[in-house]
């Protein structure tokens, strides 16, 4: 089954829990507890992980007044996972297999690191970028070249390792790989000092939007690589599509797609966690950055597939509630 088809099936059957009635009931319910800061981990500026978690902090701010929230910009997934252990960030935003992989210690986590979810808020598009005239079209075709495989502690960086992998490029004289932020990424991709760039966001991604409007550039494709990392990485991962159009790409290109989850460290409070939750709820159409409205969405009916990773006890029973 395709991954639009999983997702569609999982959105039927969560349709039937998500009735018209139950997502509008306890409409005058709101955060009682203490005033608090919540702080939500977010990403690099340029990114979509940056503007949802700003839009999310206005949204929870407005319409929860005791938890006055902001967005942190941070070097991604990785980086968000450390920031709440640490306890510098309440809520973060977290590829899904990242959080897999720090809920089993796996690498490049030294021990597990505990995570509990409070939804899956979009898909996440794993996107290889090149110049439109680059003799570059596959992965394996970047044999020797220099790319940047995102940035130190993005979620990128997780996954390029494992697509690398994927096609057999793992030893030194193979994979010319550096680490960097996805604007440093974008002007060295532009001046010609690397060859491709890899990054992981929601589509259009304004930084690379703004690049295809100076220098004509393609995606490659990745769907290739799926057998292998679900060999490798379980079920993750899934095929989506980049639309024609888009970075101003003459037809669909076909890549990995990952769910973005929001998550949050065991201890945080049961009903500030419910509160968020009314808030992806009752608010997802405002919840999309203006420059991906038509491409990305938050599907209400599919917040609570977090790919395995526990639902928070507030954020569980929020959703029994909602569901009527």
């Amino acid at each position: 089954m395709s991954g639009l088809s999983r997702r569609r099936a999982l959105g039927l059957g969560l349709a039937l829990a998500f009735g018209a009635a139950g997502l509008t009931g306890c409409a005058g319910q709101r955060y009682r507890g203490p005033a608090r800061q919540l702080r939500v981990a977010s990403g690099e500026p340029g990114g979509f992980y940056l503007d949802f978690a700003t839009l999310l902090a206005t949204e929870v701010s407005g319409a929860e007044p005791g938890l006055r929230t902001s967005a942190v910009t941070t070097g991604g997934s990785l980086d968000n996972i450390d920031r709440l252990r640490v306890g510098q960030a309440d809520l973060a935003l977290v590829l899904a297999d990242t959080a897999q992989a720090a809920i089993a210690g796996g690498a490049p986590f030294t021990e597990p690191v505990p995570l509990r979810a409070l939804g899956r808020v979009y898909e996440n598009y794993m996107q290889l970028v090149v110049r439109a005239d680059s003799p570059v079209h596959s992965v394996r075709d970047l044999a020797g070249r220099p790319v940047s495989l995102g940035a130190t502690g993005s979620g990128a960086a997780l996954f390029g390792g494992r697509l690398f992998a994927a096609a057999g490029l793992v030893d030194a004289d193979a994979l010319r790989a550096e680490h960097l932020s996805l604007v440093d990424a974008v002007t060295a991709l532009e001046s010609g000092r690397i060859d491709a760039l890899l990054w992981s966001g929601g589509v259009p991604t304004p930084k690379l939007a703004e690049l295809a409007e100076r220098t004509s550039i393609r995606l490659l494709p990745l769907s290739d690589a799926l057998p292998a990392l679900g060999v490798g990485h379980g079920p993750v991962y899934e095929q989506v599509a980049v639309p024609a159009g888009v970075y101003r790409l003459p037809q669909q290109v076909t890549t990995i797609g990952v769910a973005s989850l929001l998550v949050a460290a065991p201890s945080l409070p049961d009903d500030v966690a419910a509160a968020v939750v009314r808030v992806l709820v009752r608010q997802a159409a405002n919840l999309v950055p203006q420059q991906a409205l038509g491409t990305q969405f938050l599907e209400v009916r599919t917040l609570i597939g977090t790919a395995g990773v526990p639902l928070h006890p507030g954020a569980a029973q929020e959703y029994r509630v909602l569901h009527g």
